[in-house]
């Protein structure tokens, strides 16, 4: 009698699990059907990027000249690239922070979790969070990304780039002796810490350090260099994130 029991709870436990496999793999047939069928790819961007607005947009920003500004252009082309886009924290963390839920579930690079004392201590240092005032009160703004490939060797590009209001540039990305052609120009420089410059006068004087955090030691990188602090030697078998100097 007890293994006739057994058998059947045996049997009840295996319908059950084919059952609940057949579901999931229904749903998840169902789901793929309808992502194929879908010009936009499961996070929600277009699966073909295209750099053309859509008509309606077009024609809004018919009327612009080449080279001219065109006022929220860039995020009308975002979210025609990405629907679901939106711009709901600033661009820079400020003593807000702690407000944005979404960016406080995930650890970086995604988002800042676990991080919250560490970027409240550097913000009570650093005071200013934002793009400098003059930059601040144009109401569009002309942005230039410069990458560090050498396409731009021999290009006297120089004068071309210098033209936009903000030229971007990435970690040690040199300028000094190639200014004809990367231009002279330089408003964020955005790095982690591998990637930094490691002087002070190597920085453009005018510019503005931004620190793009991918782990937990970069935070504390920066912690070290806005308090002037030395950075602790590793214990054995740790890895040193940065070096003191």
């Amino acid at each position: 009698m007890g293994l006739l029991v057994f058998v059947r709870n045996l049997l009840l436990a295996l319908c059950l699990f084919l059952v609940l496999g057949f579901l999931y793999y229904s749903a998840w047939k169902l789901h793929l059907f309808q992502w194929e069928d879908s010009k936009y790819d499961r996070l929600g961007f277009l699966l073909k990027l295209d750099s053309k607005l859509p008509a309606e947009l077009a024609t809004k920003y018919a009327n612009f000249s080449e080279g001219t500004c065109k006022p929220g252009y860039a995020s009308a082309l975002m979210t025609a690239i990405f629907p679901r886009f939106s711009k709901p924290a600033p661009m820079f963390l400020d003593d807000s922070f702690r407000k944005w839920a979404r960016i406080r579930e995930f650890v970086p690079p995604f988002g800042i979790k676990g991080q919250d004392n560490l970027i409240k201590a550097i913000l009570s240092v650093t005071k200013e969070y934002r793009l400098t005032p003059a930059l601040d009160s144009l109401s569009c703004r002309r942005c230039i990304i410069v990458g560090n490939g050498g396409v731009l060797a021999n290009k006297s590009l120089g004068s071309r780039i210098d033209d936009y209001d903000i030229v971007v540039r990435l970690n040690s990305a040199p300028v000094k002796g190639f200014e004809k052609d990367v231009g002279s120009k330089t408003t964020l420089r955005i790095t982690y810490p591998e990637g930094a410059m490691q002087r002070p006068e190597q920085y453009e004087r005018d510019s503005l350090f931004v620190l793009a955090g991918f782990k937990w030691q970069d935070f504390k990188w920066l912690k070290y260099i806005v308090y002037k602090e030395r950075v602790p030697f590793p214990k054995q078998g740790q890895v040193q994130a940065v070096s003191s100097r």
